[in-house]
């Protein structure tokens, strides 16, 4: 699967995730279904290849005061999309339902991003499943609010 032909055996998860979107925008962040009760954002990136503005929808969880996404591609041995373009583009969008802001994405390497996604794995152990599933590292993103939060006061 990649993003030109996201269908497996008739279905369409580019198609599927375009109506997840939709209705996580249009219900301020909260789902229904399989996805009821998950910490989800949209991530908006800029294509590595194209240039042209991407839309993914993610599991966040909260590290530091920071929006944390996994880069796990259900332990693909290959990397997502999405992270690609960040790579080369790491000013991104972020949208939790309640706010919409700008972040840029760092992606911590060896010791510290171990202990990141250790973290991660004791909040949300399915990590760990998708890890075993795979020979590669995977990625743990730090998006790292540029935008002042609404609630600051500003000086």
């Amino acid at each position: 699967m990649n993003e030109h032909t996201d269908t497996w055996s008739g279905f369409d998860a580019t198609a599927f995730q375009r109506q997840v979107i939709a209705e996580f925008r249009a219900n301020n962040g909260k789902l229904t279904g399989l996805f009821e009760g998950w910490s989800l954002v949209v991530l908006t990136t800029i294509g590595a290849r194209t240039g042209r503005r991407r839309e993914t929808l993610l599991g966040r969880l909260e590290v530091d005061g920071n929006a944390v996404v996994v880069a796990s591609a259900n332990g693909s041995d290959h990397h997502p999309a999405w992270y690609h373009n960040l790579r080369k583009n790491p000013v991104v969008t972020v949208e939790t339902g309640e706010d919409t802001y700008r972040a840029v994405a760092s992606v911590p390497e060896g010791a510290a991003r171990d202990e990141l996604f250790g973290r991660v794995v004791r909040e949300a152990p399915g990590y760990a499943d998708y890890q075993a599933k795979t020979a590669r590292r995977i990625p743990v993103v730090i998006l790292n609010r540029i935008d002042p939060d609404p609630g600051e006061e500003r000086v």
